[in-house]
Order: C-alpha cells, then structure tokens, then sequence
C-alpha cells in the first residue's frame, strides 16, 4: 500500500531514514515522504513521524491543480469527514488553507462534519508539491513521554531520550521477534524502545551498579555485566545491535583508550551480527574511519544536541 506521511521536523534525514523499517521510501520532501508499504499497521512504530495516511495524489501547489486532482479522484464516503490542510515551513499555494479545505469539503461527497469526523482527508503543501491522503493513524508521542528517563525506577544523567532511541531502533530494521544487542546498555533506554515493538533485547554493561540500576528499569529482561570488546556471545547469532558508545572522562572503560575501545567493541559488534544485518551506533565523535575497518557505513547522521555535544549517528552493515 502507498503511504503518506507527515514527518518530524525535529532532524532534516532521521525521521526519513526510519520509514525503511515499514517499506520503500518512494519520494522525499519538508517534512514528508511517500513510501510502499506492505503492512500499513507497522507503522505504528515510528517515532518520528505525526500522520500516516493513505496516499491519493499530488499535484502543483495551485488551487485549480488541487481540484483537478480531487475531480480526478472522485472520492465517496458515508462516514462524516473533515479536511485538513497543513503548509510546511514557508511553503506556498495560491490559495488560502481555509479556501482549500473547503474545496475538499465541496469535491467528496459524503457528510462533513468539522467536530466530530470519523474520516479525515489531508493535504500537506511542502516545497512546490501539495501531497493528499486519508489519515490511517496518528502517532501517539504522548506514550515516549511517558517512558521519560526521569520517571523510571533508576535515572542516569546523559541517557537518550525515548523517541530518538525508537528511531534508532527502528533504523536497525530489526523486526518483532528478533533479538536486538545493545553493549553498553546503561539503564536501558535504547533496549526499552525496542522491546516496546516486540523484538527479543539483550544488554550488556561494564559498570556493575549500571546494570543494577538497568534491572530495575526492565526486570526479568536479559543483561550481564561484560567488556564490549569481549562479550559472551556466540558469533553470527544478533539481529541487530543499536548502541550508544560512552564518551567523557568519568566512564568506566576497560581499554587503554576511548580509540581501542571503539575498534575492539566494533570488531565484536561485527563478530555476533548476522551476516547481512545491521548495526546503529551513536557517538559524540567522528569514528568513521574506525567504522570502516569492520563494516560497509550505510548512513551518517548529526544531530546536534546542544553547543557543547553533537551526535554523531552511523549505521553500519
């Protein structure tokens, strides 16, 4: 099924990267993709994504091309609809939001019903394309503020915040029921998120009293204390590894270096992955060339968090 979506604005490439857990990325504009998708409800995943729709067409942004499109499509419905119109970041159609909405109202025939629609249908005006489609679902990003860091059992300054974590995840491709492997797992975050779409997860951590405090935020969950550079895990047998490498003076690290500990958790990470899968680690450094001594780089994301520290996203095969 061709998707729609409505995507974050938050980061110009993550939210786009992450739709490839759920199909084929199709076309790419502000703040929003059109993609095949075989199983539409897997969308309900994503993190950095607002709507979801069911995509009808797209057109120049000018009102006559909008109602063309609508005439062309012809669309019926006995449910109560609404129309929507959105205009991404400075975007323009030559017509106003109020006068194309109306014309979504006038050119479906069924019953409108601007309080209470069982339907919506939704027009979103980016770059010099208006793309429309029926609403599927909406994201509840109310549910990753509620796995807020702050709110677990045991909290740790300078963990991941939920949706970036679940996007991440989602850019491992790992799919419900296989196992995710993260190595220096902390309280859990990123192995949380992840449980939450139904993989199988795996924590490992150095610090004894981290991995405590890990089982408190996920009790009966797997996780052991273990050097990244040697984990007790048998080659080829990880679906997907998604970490968060440690930076900054005050970690506990085995190695003679944040260097050697970097190339000798990559070349495990590499050791238990299947063949053919996929690894997303983040780091406040540029490790590409360490990266490449064990992995093909996919992508290369940056999102900056604050002025002092800047992420560094890879994803690697």
């Amino acid at each position: 099924m061709k998707l729609l979506f409505e995507l974050s604005g938050e980061h110009p490439d993550l939210p786009v990267a992450e739709l490839e857990c759920v199909g084929r990325v199709l076309s790419r504009g502000t703040q929003v993709a059109v993609a095949e998708c075989p199983d539409p409800k897997a969308a309900r995943r994503l993190a950095l994504t607002h709507v979801v729709m069911e995509y009808l067409g797209e057109c120049e942004p000018a009102g006559a091309d909008f109602a063309d499109l609508l005439r062309d499509l012809a669309l019926t419905t006995t449910r109560p609809f609404a129309g929507r119109v959105k205009t991404v970041q400075g975007a323009r159609m030559d017509i106003s939001s109020l006068e194309a909405e109306r014309m979504i109202g006038s050119l479906i025939t069924g019953p409108v019903s601007l309080r209470n629609p069982v339907e919506e249908y939704r027009a979103l005006i980016s770059d010099n394309r208006c793309y429309f489609g029926r609403v599927i679902l909406r994201i509840d990003r109310g549910a990753f503020e509620a796995r807020n860091p702050m709110r677990r059992p045991f909290f740790h300054p300078g963990v991941m915040m939920p949706r970036l974590a679940r996007a991440l995840v989602n850019i491992s491709l790992v799919a419900p029921g296989e196992r995710l492997f993260d190595p220096f797992c902390g309280t859990g975050g990123i192995l949380l998120e992840a449980r939450e779409i139904g993989a199988r997860i795996l924590g490992s951590d150095f610090d004894p009293e981290i991995v405590a405090g890990y089982r408190r935020n996920l009790p009966g969950q797997d996780v052991m204390v273990a050097d990244a550079a040697a984990v007790p895990v048998r080659d080829g047998v990880i679906d997907a590894v998604v970490t968060d490498l440690p930076y900054g003076q005050s970690v506990r690290i085995r190695a003679e270096s944040m260097g050697h500990l970097y190339d000798g958790s990559l070349a495990e990470i590499r050791r238990i992955l299947r063949p053919g899968r996929r690894a997303v680690v983040v780091t406040n450094r540029d490790i590409k060339s360490i990266a490449a001594r064990h992995f093909t780089v996919l992508q290369r994301h940056e999102q900056r968090v604050h002025r002092s520290l800047t992420r560094q996203v890879l994803v690697l095969a």
